[in-house]
């Protein structure tokens, strides 16, 4: 990538990015926030590519989560906690059923821009622009909040930093030994409606007891309270991404300095346009959504132009159809990926294929579908013979009311609640931790029949 240089992009189509009114208040955003330090670092980038490889070849599982968008005004310390403390629980469960490392990564610490399906909307005969997340303009639905503003660029980056900080924290400061994590899993399974996961539950409780007794304890093992934890986040705001952008010191090459993993969305995926050409060039593992309109020949470009070395770990391959539709996309696109010999990891976004409006008007996701979709995804992969290698979930920590079902058994009347987001609608603690416990029985059932399969060649 000698040739490649980050504003490469600016002289590309550009979709779902804002027109600023003020240039030179832009650039001088961009101007201050090229010489703030980058977020994360290439070390952190590289060590995730070897993981996210390992994935690929089913020797890991990847699980990607966490808020829709993220809001200055809901920015705390405890929602951070609450996120990464739920997601710690899914990784503990997802190990347990998969036999394999989880790798962690937050939909944190960066996840600031929205796409939008229209560029307006209208509220009571008014139109006004479409809000397209905390880093570009504001929920408020006046004019003067939705005129995109840079120096909400500012703001999100300290935003972010503080983030990070705190994740880092919590991945080393002992809140992640695994006892501590298997203990509120506990506390999830005591429920009544949750009886069902309670054997695996304890089967988790058993390993853990033969562990200390074996004197394997965080006193004398360090990785049993430590864990690592990477932050991710579409990379939709260009000259934001651009601003932090780097070179690696070690390796002379380009490093997204905004997030360890920057994901290209489903509307911004187009071969010849800007976010591709931005993404080509850093050596971050890069993220693909994958939705039903993608063609095959689109597919192939794709991975050619994101991973043109076919390096392990450098590409995944989100998968976003909606319950009933994965039997109708799945298989075509994994078949290109086996012509063309290509190296991914294959996820399954259930989240975004799935989105209704209630009967109550609100926005929302059934539990029942999304379980179907990675199901599905499951199934398909099983039958192609190919590693179903991750999941990415759209969650919270937070009790919200906002995805219909789960053990719960949040009704249409519920959402009104505690519905908080500003975009899509999230999983919630309960409905997020169900959920690893069904995909663990998916990943246990998985190896069993790979297991069988062995034994019988």
């Amino acid at each position: 990538m000698a040739e490649w240089q980050k504003t490469d992009w600016r002289k590309k189509p550009r979709v779902q990015m804002p027109d600023y009114t003020d240039a030179g208040a832009l650039n001088a955003v961009e101007a201050r926030l090229s010489t703030y330090p980058p977020l994360v670092f290439a070390g952190e980038a590289r060590t995730l590519r070897k993981r996210l490889a390992a994935a690929a070849r089913g020797e890991a599982f990847l699980l990607q989560g966490g808020d829709c968008a993220e809001s200055f005004a809901e920015f705390s310390a405890d929602r951070i906690r609450d996120t990464f403390k739920v997601m710690l629980q899914m990784a503990m469960v997802l190990t347990y059923g998969a036999k394999v490392p989880v790798v962690k990564v937050g939909r944190m610490a960066g996840q600031f821009a929205k796409p939008r399906s229209a560029p307006t909307e209208v509220k009571d005969g008014v139109e006004l622009p479409s809000y397209r997340g905390d880093i570009i303009n504001d929920l408020d639905f006046t004019e003067t909040s939705r005129i995109p503003d840079p120096e909400r660029m500012l703001r999100a980056y300290t935003q972010a930093a503080a983030s990070l900080n705190l994740l880092r924290a919590f991945s080393t400061g002992g809140f992640a030994d695994v006892h501590r994590v298997h203990s509120w899993t506990l506390g999830f399974t005591d429920q009544e409606e949750a009886e069902k996961y309670r054997d695996m539950a304890a089967r988790i409780q058993d390993t853990l007891d033969f562990m200390t007794s074996a004197g394997l304890t965080a006193d004398n093992n360090h990785e049993l309270s430590t864990v690592e934890f990477y932050t991710s986040h579409e990379a939709l705001l260009l000259e934001y991404e651009e601003a932090l952008t780097r070179v690696d010191s070690t390796s002379g090459q380009w490093i997204a300095g905004a997030g360890h993993m920057i994901w290209i969305g489903d509307r911004t995926r187009q071969p010849d346009g800007a976010h591709v050409a931005f993404c080509r060039g850093v050596t971050n593992p890069i993220g693909l959504k994958c939705g039903p309109s993608l063609e095959v020949d689109d597919l192939k470009r794709l991975m050619a132009t994101l991973n043109p070395a076919n390096e392990p770990g450098r590409l995944t391959l989100i998968a976003r159809f909606g319950a009933g539709s994965v039997g109708d996309h799945l298989p075509r696109l994994i078949r290109a990926v086996r012509e063309e010999g290509a190296e991914v990891v294959w996820s399954c976004d259930p989240m975004h294929g799935n989105t209704i409006k209630s009967a109550s008007g609100y926005k929302t996701r059934p539990f029942e579908s999304v379980l179907r979709e990675v199901q599905e995804f499951f199934a398909i992969h099983n039958a192609e013979d190919s590693i179903p290698a991750g999941v990415h979930f759209e969650m919270t920590g937070q009790d919200v009311t906002e995805c219909t079902g789960g053990v719960r058994a949040v009704s249409d009347e519920d959402l009104s609640d505690r519905y908080h987001t500003a975009c899509d609608p999230r999983l919630n603690a309960s409905q997020a931790l169900e959920l690893a416990f069904l995909v663990a029985e998916q990943l246990s059932a998985a190896r069993s029949n790979r297991v069988a399969l062995a034994a019988t060649s």
